[in-house]
Parts: structure tokens; C-alpha cells; sequence
């Protein structure tokens, strides 16, 4: 029979083990578990067969790895990091290159793969970038794939522009007659991934962000930036200013230029010789019309200024 008060000792032991991992946060709580590896590969396994042109190789050799952060459903947002290695000390912009915020746009996320083999080029190695290909898993996994993420909410509604409680519902009920494909949410950043994006604005503090949808097949700009003429095929058109959008929020009350690159299928991706050529020419209008931050203005948190926008699209 065993002995009684080992029995007591060891119950009282793995107690407290419980409750000292209970009060661990999160990443803390994942420092001893399996090399992160797996769950990547299993997210990669998961994502790609719903994105074009994307293999289950290219995602694993994309060099993501997870920020920390998940989704309404729990699955993680991946990032890349890559630093700047050409150009001196304090003159790399900054970007944030986003994809896949509304989970039906597949191949706003796919893009951002291609264009990942393709930061080796000297032009891109100049900048430091943050790249997220997928902003918007749970819609990208829906058994459709669907604009909103878990929980009915559009991602890119749901970010703090000023006034956000009155005009977001009102313009959500009025303007869209209480479209469910654009529900911004309850409150402004109710939602993990508008948060996460939120934090990581404030973390990097970028020079730019490139943000992909589609399939509008135009080019859009928010905040203090000359805008381009066109990347490829896709020329310059502005697309009007919603509340709780990324472009108002980024572009208009943080002062951060936020391009909106709107490629013109969902589901077909572009040729490579166009889909480079967008890059090329992003690349380049980055280097000579976004400068770094020593050379930004001495106050950053002023609303970028722009004429009145076109209303084209709804999107």
C-alpha cells in the first residue's frame, strides 16, 4: 500500500505547480513547450491550400514565426521580421506590409508570400520590414472563406478613428443598411486582431504601411505622402474614407501613410511579371517619397492632410 503522507506530499507539489503556471503569462507559459516549429508547420498546412500559387514549402520557408498574438479563434498571427542591411544607421524605413485582413480577398494574402522572396532584393534591403501575410485567419479558414473574422466583425471597421461610437454604427446602418460582411464591432478594437495590429503600430512605429486587398485593381493613399501614379497595372484612385478603417486610422489620426493596394481578382492571383512589378514600383515610391523617421516631421501625431476623397467603392 502506498504511504499515505508521500501520497499527501506529491498531490500538494503538483498544486502548487498548477497555480504557479496559472499566474505565468503567456509567453511564459510557452517557454519550455516543444520548439515552436510543429505549430507552424501545421499552420502553414492549414493556410495554404486556400491561398493561390501558394505551396505548403513556401509558406515553411517563408520565415514566419508566431508574434504572440492569435486570432478570435486562437489561431496564431504569424509575422516576419527582417532588419534593414544596406542602409546606415537611422535612414531604413520602416514598413509594415499587411495582408489578409478580410479573409475572402485570397489573394491579398498570397501576394505577400511572392513578395517575400523577393526582400533579398537590394532596393528592399534597405528597409526594415515587418510582414504579415495573414491579418484575418479565422475568415481565410471559414469553411467559405468570409470578410469577417469570428466573430461578424470587418477588421478594417474596427480600428479607433475619432468619433468611432457615433459614425461607425451610424454609417454601418445607414450607408451599408446593416451589411453583416461590414459590422465593425462593438467597440472600437474589440477584437484580438485590430488590437494586436494596434500594439504593433505603437511597437515599430513604422514609416509606412502597405496594407493588401482586393479586387478593386487600384492604388489608394491615407496621410502625409506623395501618392504614386500607379504600381503595375494598378493606378492611383482614391476610394473614400471610412470610419474605423486602417487608411483613416493609420493615415489620417496617426499620421503614418497607409497605401492601400487593391490587386483586381480575390481568387485569381496576377501574373508573376505583373505581381513583380507592383513590387518594383512599390519598392520605389517607398525610397523616394516616404522618408525616415530623423526626417520626419517634429510632430508626428499630427493629422496627415489631404483633399476630400472620392467615394468609389465601399470596401
Amino acid at each position: 500500500m502506498p504511504n499515505l503522507q508521500a501520497l499527501r506530499a506529491a498531490a500538494a507539489a503538483i498544486g502548487v505547480i498548477g497555480v504557479v503556471a496559472a499566474c505565468l503569462p503567456a509567453h511564459a507559459k510557452n517557454a519550455g513547450a516543444a520548439n515552436p516549429l510543429p505549430a507552424k508547420q501545421d499552420w502553414c498546412e492549414r493556410v495554404t491550400p486556400r491561398l493561390p500559387g501558394v505551396s505548403v514549402a513556401d509558406c515553411r520557408a517563408s520565415g514566419l514565426q508566431p508574434t504572440g498574438a492569435s486570432s478570435r479563434k486562437g489561431i496564431p498571427i504569424l509575422m516576419r521580421t527582417v532588419p534593414a542591411k544596406t542602409a546606415r544607421s537611422g535612414e531604413a524605413r520602416r514598413v509594415l506590409l499587411l495582408g489578409g485582413i478580410h479573409g475572402d480577398e485570397l489573394t491579398a494574402a498570397a501576394i505577400v508570400f511572392h513578395w517575400m522572396k523577393w526582400l533579398s532584393m537590394p532596393e528592399a534591403q534597405a528597409m526594415h520590414w515587418h510582414v504579415v501575410p495573414v491579418m484575418n485567419p479565422d475568415g481565410l479558414l471559414a469553411r467559405k472563406p468570409q470578410r469577417v473574422n469570428a466573430n461578424g466583425v470587418d477588421l478594417n471597421r474596427n480600428f479607433p478613428t475619432p468619433g468611432w461610437e457615433k459614425d461607425a454604427r451610424h454609417y454601418w446602418m445607414k450607408t451599408t443598411g446593416s451589411d453583416p460582411r461590414r459590422f465593425p464591432g462593438q467597440s472600437p478594437l474589440s477584437e484580438p486582431e485590430t488590437r494586436w495590429l494596434d500594439e504593433e503600430m505603437e511597437r515599430f512605429r513604422p514609416d509606412v504601411i502597405i496594407s493588401v486587398h482586393a479586387p478593386f485593381g487600384v492604388l489608394d493613399l491615407d496621410g502625409p505622402a506623395k501618392a504614386p501614379r500607379s504600381f503595375g497595372r494598378l493606378y492611383f484612385n482614391r476610394v473614400g474614407i471610412y470610419p474605423g478603417s486602417l487608411g483613416n486610422y493609420g493615415g489620417m489620426h496617426k499620421n503614418v501613410p497607409v497605401i492601400t493596394i487593391e490587386l483586381p481578382n480575390a481568387l485569381a492571383m496576377p501574373k508573376t511579371d505583373e505581381s513583380r512589378r507592383i513590387w518594383t514600383d512599390m519598392l520605389a515610391w517607398i525610397g523616394r517619397s516616404v522618408p525616415p523617421q530623423k526626417s520626419n516631421s517634429a510632430n508626428p501625431g499630427a493629422p496627415g492632410q489631404q483633399g476630400p476623397k472620392k467615394a468609389l467603392v465601399e470596401h
